[in-house]
C-alpha cells in the first residue's frame, strides 16, 4: 500500500502544476480518500470548475487500474491587501524544536506529556498528552523536489496521526483531509499540533494547526472510523 501522505501529495502536485499562479494562493486542499493506494501504476485527472478573478477551483481524480481511490478539490484565492482593525489570535502559538534545520527527510515527535517534550521516537510519545510533528517530508515524486504546497499537503495528512495518537498508539484511520492555508510556509520544515480529537461511537473529528520557524500558517481538519484490529503501536 501507498500512504495516505503520498496519496495527498501526489494530488496537490498535479492540481498546482495545473492551475497554480502566481498572484494565486492555494488556500483549502480537500481530500476524500475512500479506498487503499496500491503500489501499483497511479493517475491523476484535474479539471478546471472556476476561473474567477478573485476565486479558483480545481478538482482531481486519482485513479489506479481504472478505479478511483480518491478525488479532490483545490481553492484558490487572489492575493490582495489586509483590511484594516484588529482581530482576535490565539496567545499560544505552536513552537518548533530547537533542533538545526533539517538537511534530509526525517521527523521530530512532541507532547504535552513527554518530560523532555521533543524526541525523535514515535514509541516516546505514548501518552495522553497533545501531539505535534517537527520535520522535512520525503519527495511525492521520485528525483523531484517538492513543493511547499506539496510539503504542506503531505505533513496535513497526519493531522489523523496528531489527533488520534493516545497511549496505546492510534486505532483510527481517516477518509478525508482538508487543509486551509493562509499563505505557504516558509523553510522546507514543517510543523503540526494537534488542536483537537471528538470521537464516539467510533467515529472522530481531529484537527490542527501547521506552523514553521515564523509561526502558524494554516489549519486542518479531519474525519476518521475506528480500526482496532489494526490499531498502530510504533513498534
Amino acid at each position: 500500500m501507498i500512504t495516505g501522505p503520498a496519496t495527498c501529495g501526489i494530488v496537490a502536485r498535479e492540481l498546482e502544476n495545473a492551475f497554480g499562479t502566481a498572484d494565486f494562493v492555494p488556500a483549502r486542499l480537500t481530500v476524500d480518500l475512500f479506498r487503499a493506494g496500491m503500489m501499483s501504476e497511479t493517475t491523476v485527472t484535474t479539471t478546471s470548475v472556476r476561473d474567477g478573478r478573485r476565486i479558483k477551483v480545481a478538482d482531481a481524480s486519482v485513479l489506479q487500474g481504472g478505479v478511483e481511490i480518491a478525488r479532490a478539490t483545490l481553492v484558490l484565492l487572489r492575493t490582495s491587501e489586509e483590511p484594516p482593525g484588529e482581530v482576535w489570535v490565539p496567545d499560544d502559538r505552536p513552537i518548533p524544536p530547537n533542533a538545526e534545520p533539517s538537511t534530509e527527510p526525517g521527523f521530530w515527535w512532541g507532547s504535552d506529556d513527554h518530560p523532555d517534550g521533543w524526541t525523535q521516537s514515535m514509541r516516546a510519545q505514548h501518552n495522553a498528552g497533545r501531539k505535534r510533528m517537527w520535520g522535512r517530508q520525503i519527495g511525492v515524486v521520485s528525483g523531484e523536489e517538492p513543493s511547499q504546497f506539496v510539503r504542506c499537503a503531505m505533513a496535513a495528512e497526519s493531522t489523523s496521526l496528531m489527533s488520534n495518537w493516545g497511549t496505546l498508539g492510534v486505532g483510527f484511520i481517516n477518509a478525508d483531509m482538508t487543509m486551509a492555508l493562509a499563505r505557504l510556509p516558509i523553510g522546507p520544515d514543517i510543523g503540526l499540533e494537534a488542536d483537537n480529537h471528538i470521537s464516539t461511537a467510533g467515529v472522530a473529528v481531529g484537527s490542527a494547526t501547521l506552523f514553521d520557524r515564523h509561526g502558524s500558517f494554516g489549519s486542518c481538519v479531519i474525519t476518521a472510523v475506528a480500526n482496532p484490529q489494526a490499531q498502530v503501536t510504533f513498534g
